[in-house]
């Protein structure tokens, strides 16, 4: 599709979207950094408090919360939220084409920092890189729990209700909260526990 298509069927004029966002992929990144923007305020806004904290255990949960809640509570598309813009962002991050890659890359990587070093300043004992594996697993249950909630509501037949925001926050806050706390991969006991099992 290109900037015309895009262009016209907005109602827009083609050559004013050309002259502000002079290619398609400007005007993605545009979409995407508008959307995104209110998100990651939010998610720095809550981090900043996080870092203050003084128990290490509630201060880890608190950086997690920081990041997981803006994703739901960013309900509507506008706000990076939505269910229609985080199946985008989501298919997006799956194509893995050069273009999105950077898109992402400029839109999330410094708020993906931050939470990683916060993460890891709460966690020193535990390598950054495995921190960076288990933020990568929270995104991929993040994006699940937003595009498909009602996976949870039938293979719980009914029990749980995917779609309750406040349910899947707790659950996703918890979980993640415990894999990161989870041993290093490193340590060589875990090592061994591996390797026993492969025998």
């Amino acid at each position: 599709m290109s900037v015309r298509d895009i262009a016209q069927a907005a109602g827009a004029n083609p050559g004013s979207v050309t002259y502000h966002f002079k290619t398609k992929d400007g005007l993605l990144l545009e979409i995407y950094r508008r959307h995104c923007g209110p998100m990651n305020l939010r998610r720095s806004e809550l981090l900043a408090a996080a870092r203050r904290v003084r128990d290490l255990q509630d201060r880890l949960e608190a950086i997690v919360r920081a990041y997981v809640v803006p994703a739901f509570t960013s309900g509507s598309d506008l706000a990076g939220g939505g269910a229609r813009f985080t199946r985008l962002r989501a298919v997006m991050s799956a194509e893995g084409n050069e273009v999105a890659r950077k898109i992402i890359a400029q839109t999330f990587d410094d708020t993906s920092h931050a939470f990683i070093d916060a993460v890891h300043e709460s966690l020193p004992h535990i390598p950054r890189t495995d921190i960076v594996w288990r933020s990568h697993f929270l995104l991929g249950a993040l994006y699940y729990s937003l595009v498909t909630p009602d996976r949870v509501s039938r293979l719980s037949r009914g029990e749980a209700d995917g779609s309750d925001a406040a349910s899947a926050i707790e659950q996703l806050v918890q979980a993640t909260v415990a894999a990161f706390q989870a041993p290093p991969l490193d340590q060589p006991a875990r090592r061994r526990a591996v390797a026993s099992s492969k025998t």
